[in-house]
């Protein structure tokens, strides 16, 4: 087992036992609403992109239903298969889940014929994060591929506070976050260059 598998196999035990211990009730009502800090940085108009949540993710369709409201068009990531690259399709009414079928990892996107968007601002899942904004993911690299070749005005990674690590093993390829957001406390922004 190389390092990094073994850190996401504990950050993954870290976040379980978090999660495990919030109610269902009181789970459902964090992160609502972004913090104003990182509302001031997203212009008007913007297409912002969230992820479906998974089991023990925060409840992160909860940011698609308020941008919705705001009037921003949602997008979510999509796969046409396991191992092809990651797009964007919107998720035209986050109100709405029905509007959504299984990915081929376990995740919920919009159908195939949904259009596709290339977000302004991508809130990004992690499973690790530092304080300074270095992220690791899930080992597939989708989202350090995707924020490369297409590179957003910001790239928000969205997290239980438990996920914060001192440091992480990065390489190159790894794209760094504009903010990180958890339930109590906004990291960032970090504008190392523009146009965060």
């Amino acid at each position: 087992m190389t390092d990094k598998q073994a850190l996401r196999a504990e950050l993954k035990r870290r976040r379980a036992d978090f999660v495990a211990g919030i109610p269902d009730a009181m789970r459902g009502l964090m992160l609502r609403r972004p913090p104003t800090a990182v509302l001031d940085l997203i212009p008007s108009g913007a297409v912002i992109s969230v992820f479906h949540e998974m089991p023990g993710e925060v409840p992160a369709s909860n940011y698609a239903r308020w941008f919705f409201e705001a009037g921003h068009r949602v997008a979510l990531p999509w796969f046409a298969a396991r191992g092809e690259p990651m797009a964007f399709r919107e998720w035209t009414n986050p109100f709405v889940e029905d509007l959504l079928e299984p990915d081929p990892y376990k995740a919920l996107q919009p159908a195939a014929d949904a259009p596709l968007l290339v977000p302004d601002v991508v809130f990004c899942p992690l499973l690790g994060f530092t304080a300074n904004g270095a992220r690791i993911g899930y080992g597939a690299g989708h989202y350090d591929r995707w924020l490369a070749a297409h590179p957003p005005r910001l790239a928000i990674g969205l997290a239980w506070d438990c996920q914060l690590v001192d440091d992480l093993p990065t390489e190159p390829h790894d794209v760094p976050l504009s903010a990180v957001v958890t339930p109590t406390r906004l990291y960032g922004p970090f504008c190392p260059e523009e146009p965060c």
